[in-house]
């Protein structure tokens, strides 16, 4: 879009991990460590909006990934800039024009299934109908390259555990990997992350030929995110709820869970899923 500059965003940083003593089951006091979490409260135009909980790697994709999925903003150009500052623990964002009867907007919030109680403006179903998601695919052995290059990814998860890991993939190659304290924080910042982020075309990044991959469970709201970011095909390394398989399934979206070393369950799309069977090796058949 031209004629518009992205929005500026400042860098603050903040320590993601700490280490703290504790007492093992031998009775020895050892270090270990623990993820950070911290509170950040967003203000939009002077307004205050909400507050979330996040461990704080990227605050300022966080919070334009959360005003986009929310629905709050309907273009990256709609954002002036994003401050934010750990010393208060706040984000002030600026539009370039406001927001549109932001109050009614946000007068109803769902408190949803997400780590530290995540929630959403509005109803979980709104314009759920109007999605049109590409005819992409993904093979088996794309499924397997991305389940692997997961397992062998440098995380906070592995040092500290109590974190939600997630990632954008092109085939089976990652572009981005994010942790925070909640599976719908690590997906708002994607979500920012494809907004600031060009393509060869200049444009934002496209969901159309990719796939997301979440440590958590799809839920609802899991799957309406990665429907809205126009992502086709999301993977889990835990299940689906009922709630997650009706909407990937009224939008046509490809959900893949329990996604463990050779194993899988498609729950949906399956036509979006190119299986080869012959590399989940050979199947132990039971002793009579």
């Amino acid at each position: 879009m031209t004629g518009f500059e992205l929005p500026r965003l400042t860098q603050a940083d903040a320590p993601l991990t700490r280490e703290v003593l504790v007492v093992n089951e031998w009775g020895e006091t050892v270090s270990s460590t623990i993820p950070c979490e911290r509170a950040l409260t967003v203000y939009v135009d002077k307004r205050e909006l909400v507050t979330l909980m996040t461990l704080g790697g990227h605050p300022e994709l966080l919070v334009l990934g959360f005003l986009r999925n929310q629905r709050l903003v309907q273009s990256v150009h709609d954002i002036e800039s994003i401050t934010v500052d750990w010393e208060v623990g706040a984000a002030a964002v600026k539009t370039r024009q406001g927001i549109q009867d932001i109050e009614q907007r946000t007068a109803k919030r769902v408190v949803t299934t997400g780590c530290g109680q995540g929630s959403v403006f509005g109803g979980l179903m709104d314009d759920v109908d109007r999605i049109a998601l590409p005819p992409a695919t993904l093979r088996q052995s794309q499924l397997y390259g991305i389940v692997n290059a997961i397992r062998t990814q440098e995380s906070i998860y592995k040092a500290a555990g109590s974190v939600h890991g997630c990632a954008l993939f092109q085939g089976d190659e990652m572009l981005v990997f994010i942790e925070d304290v909640g599976r719908h924080n690590a997906i708002d910042t994607i979500a920012g992350w494809m907004w600031m982020n060009r393509s060869a075309d200049g444009e934002s990044v496209s969901g159309a030929d990719k796939v997301f991959y979440t440590t958590g469970r799809l839920t609802s709201e899991m799957v309406i995110k990665a429907a809205q970011m126009g992502v086709p095909i999301v993977v889990s390394r835990s299940g689906i709820t009922e709630m997650g398989l009706e909407v990937a399934q009224r939008v046509g979206l490809c959900a893949i869970g329990r996604a463990t070393h050779k194993r899988f369950l498609c729950y949906s799309a399956l036509e979006r899923l190119q299986l080869e069977p012959e590399l989940a090796g050979a199947r132990l058949r039971a002793v009579a």
